[in-house]
Order: C-alpha cells, then structure tokens, then sequence
C-alpha cells in the first residue's frame, strides 16, 4: 500500500504546486486588464495586445487548473444521493462512474494531444494585429489533461481502497482545514 500512497500523494502534490502557481495568473490577468483601462480611459492610448494576451492566460489557467480543482474536490457533482451515502457506497459509486469520467478526458486527451502538435510543427499564431504564438496556449490542453487524467486515476486508486477496506490513508495535504486524518 506504499507504493498507492506514494503515488497518490505525488500526483495529489503535483497537481497542488501547478494549481498554486497558476492562481497567479489571476493577479497578471488583474493587472493587464486594470492597466488597459488606464491606458484606454486615461491615456487615451488603448493597446491591441492585452485583451488578446489575458485571454491566451486565461485558457491556459483554465485548461490547466482540472487536477488541481479535482484533488480539492471542487468540480461541480450533483450530490442528491451521493451526500447521503456512507464513505464506502460513494466510493462504489464514484468507482461506476468514473468510466464516464476517462472515456472524456481520454478522449480530450488524444485528440488534445493531435491539435498541439499540429499547432507546434506550424509555430500557429493568431492572425491578429498583434499576432503572437498560440501554440504555447494548445499545448497547455493536453498537458492539462494529462494532470487531469493522473490525479482521476488517483481518486479512482483512492476510492478503491475506500470501497473494498484496504489498508490505506489519506495524505495529509488531502484533509481539509480543521479535519484530522
């Protein structure tokens, strides 16, 4: 069971520091928008490069936030009988449904992976007037996906320790604040 908390707990703290780092770009995406206000508004001098650029961060904070907000349990369930389960049958349940959950991020993976490289072997730009580099932002979605589909894995090896009582802990930095292991 080292070996599953181990991995468990890597993936978890992977997905942790690229979801920590990225909640940066929401600061640099702030200060880009406030300042193409100061520059529109007061300057009157608008820029034709910052609502492209905080769009490009925007995607690629979104596209590679998916781990990060899956180890902290903060996508979107609908938990009308799932909140009323006990630990082990919502494990069972999260198990059968987590078919679903693969055959989308693999699927998203596959054909992710198929876009960037594309994108990658022509150095794909945007065709504006600013015309910078998107290939940088298509890569993010596969590498994304792939933090994605790791720490789905994790939750899957993690709730088949729950459903079938295998000696397994959680990590510690999986327990919320307040929450004793």
């Amino acid at each position: 069971m080292n070996v599953l908390t181990a991995f468990i707990t890597g993936v978890t703290r992977l997905n942790d520091f690229v979801g920590r780092w990225l909640a940066l770009l929401v600061f640099v995406m702030f200060v880009l928008l406030i300042g193409e206000v100061g520059f529109r508004y007061l300057l009157n001098a608008p820029t034709s490069w910052t609502n492209e650029l905080t769009q490009m961060l925007f995607g690629v904070y979104a596209v590679m936030s998916g781990g990060y907000i899956l180890a902290h349990k903060g996508h979107v369930n609908v938990d009308l009988l799932h909140s009323h389960l006990s630990p082990r049958k919502r494990a069972l349940m999260d198990i059968a449904t987590s078919l679903l959950f693969f055959i989308f991020t693999l699927a998203l993976l596959w054909f992710g992976i198929d876009m960037a490289r594309e994108s990658m072997a022509s150095w794909e730009t945007s065709y504006s007037a600013w015309n910078p580099p998107i290939w940088p932002v298509k890569l993010a979605i596969p590498v994304g996906t792939a933090l994605l589909v790791l720490q789905g894995l994790a939750k899957l090896l993690e709730d088949i320790a729950i459903a079938f009582n295998l000696d397994y802990y959680r990590p510690v930095s999986d327990t919320s604040e307040g929450e004793q292991s």
